[in-house]
């Protein structure tokens, strides 16, 4: 009994010790230091972010307070952030009020504000490469995240038995990537995707989503998925 409270204690340090080094990692810089480190470049404030457009473009309308990790290690805190889904921008707000976005997305290694982590990423989607930003939802040797959509329905005129509708953003149902390794995020649409996206355990993965009726249009069937993936 003496030896398992030992070793408890020792896997705590471990833990602790571990943790405190990763955050250590990063130079903590401040705001100011973000603003003069980018290349800078205006959010697109054309007439797709107007005010008489119904619906919005943005993950969060609001700008929340958050901190960006580059590749270089360093932590830029306290910056007013928020996503721009339909234009894929990571924007900020500067302490003159101006919005700018995140000219060079490729130094991110990850945007933290609220609930919510945003990373950059290299992704597969209809058989073509590119990159974007995403959300991660589950985060380990495979990693699932977020890709949220948001579509432009322009106004519709007024007509013949036809009533008029103005401009609008709607949002879509989130799509669903899965990465593993260096590898380029890929989408995960269907079953056939998912079991696909795990090449050294699909037979394990194809039994554990028929046993637990899993669906592929919902993040919480998914990080189940992935946390079974990770714990073998």
């Amino acid at each position: 009994m003496k030896n398992y409270f030992l070793t408890l204690l020792i896997t705590i340090s471990f833990v602790s010790v571990t943790q405190a080094q990763s955050i250590l990692n990063y130079e903590i810089k401040s705001a100011i230091d973000f603003y003069q480190y980018n290349k800078l470049q205006k959010a697109d404030l054309n007439k797709l972010t107007e005010s008489d457009i119904m619906g919005s473009p943005y993950l969060n309308s609001n700008f929340i307070n958050g901190s960006v990790f580059t590749v270089q290690k360093q932590q830029f805190v306290d910056i007013p952030l928020r996503y721009n889904i339909f234009n894929d921008d990571l924007e900020y707000k500067t302490t003159d009020n101006q919005i700018l976005a995140l000219a060079t997305p490729e130094i991110l290694e990850k945007a933290v504000f609220g609930t919510t982590q945003l990373v950059y990423l290299s992704y597969i989607q209809s058989n073509k490469t590119n990159k974007g930003y995403f959300v991660m939802l589950e985060e380990g040797k495979a990693s699932l995240y977020a890709k949220p959509v948001v579509d432009f329905k322009d106004k519709v005129e007024p007509g013949p038995y036809r009533d008029p509708e103005p401009a609008k953003f709607v949002r879509k149902a989130d799509e669903y990537f899965i990465k593993t390794g260096n590898e380029p995020a890929v989408s995960v649409s269907t079953k056939k995707d998912l079991i696909a996206a795990f090449r050294d355990n699909q037979d394990k993965i194809e039994s554990f989503i028929s046993k637990n009726k899993i669906k592929t249009n919902k993040s919480d069937d998914l990080k189940e998925v992935m946390k079974y993936y990770n714990s073998l």
